[in-house]
């Protein structure tokens, strides 16, 4: 079967499609991204053209989840930006109060790599009893590997060696060349599929929350909402994390401070 091509009318479907659903506004020049996203499910369903998968995940809502996990699927490594992490530890971490339990969420956790990078900080800072991680994200693929927490060997380079040694246990027989997050750390996190774009109450309040390396993803629009919706579940006085190729300069946040280029702090209730 030679490689169909989609067509410019079709992709402006699936812009519409992906932008209506989780609010990823893709440049005209993502075109060759979906078609190669799409393609094994094209080859799947034997289809001639790209408006028959359109017709399908119209009528069919799990196909509509996989095409979403398909164009959602993004890199991610462990530490990733280690400034953040080190102003946590350096920062955030030692004003806490005594015996509060330090809530942390990752709202755009992907395969899990921040949400147990953040896991390690706090519970080398804390007792296990005083402290807990959530991850969320869009996907639902990369949700069900977070939970597995099993990884390519080759992304341990990138955890401290002390981190290393205590947290990440080396695969072995079908699992050599991977390695897998330590059971104690697995008891804090709990990872949920989770749209940005809808206001998220059953989870909480946070002390700290990762929102990184997707609002880049978005227009003004779309960032405003997300933006306002994760200022809700963040306590007064918590820190709030962008990556640093991300800018909130268009978005109204009167109600954060800034404390560095990429770290947002929510005003107090006696700072308004």
């Amino acid at each position: 079967m030679p490689k169909v091509q989609i067509t410019d009318g079709e992709f402006q479907i699936f812009q519409k499609i992906i932008y209506d659903e989780i609010g990823i506004d893709l440049r005209n020049d993502k075109k060759q991204l979906v078609q190669g996203r799409l393609l094994k499910q094209m080859l799947k369903y034997n289809f001639t053209s790209y408006s028959e998968y359109l017709r399908l995940i119209q009528i069919n809502w799990k196909e509509k989840i996989v095409m979403l996990n398909l164009i959602t699927t993004n890199e991610t490594f462990f530490f990733r930006e280690i400034e953040h992490f080190e102003f946590c530890q350096k920062t955030i971490l030692p004003q806490h109060p005594f015996k509060t339990k330090f809530r942390a969420w990752s709202a755009a956790s992907s395969v899990g790599a921040e949400a147990y990078s953040l896991a390690m900080l706090l519970d080398t800072a804390f007792a296990r009893s005083d402290w807990e991680v959530v991850g969320t994200d869009i996907n639902t693929d990369v949700i069900e590997k977070a939970n597995i927490a099993l990884y390519p060997e080759a992304w341990l380079e990138k955890i401290p060696k002390e981190l290393r040694k205590k947290y990440c246990l080396k695969g072995k027989g079908k699992h050599e060349g991977k390695f897998m997050i330590d059971k104690v750390l697995k008891e804090n996190i709990h990872f949920f599929a989770k749209n940005l774009l809808m206001p998220i109450s059953d989870i909480g309040k946070f002390d700290l929350i990762f929102l990184r390396n997707i609002l880049i993803y978005f227009d003004e629009k779309t960032k405003q909402r997300v933006v306002d919706n994760i200022i809700f579940n963040l306590k007064p006085n918590g820190y709030l994390y962008i990556s640093h190729t991300e800018n909130l300069i268009k978005i109204d946040i009167r109600n954060l401070r800034q404390i560095s280029g990429a770290i947002y702090q929510k005003r107090g209730t006696h700072d308004y």
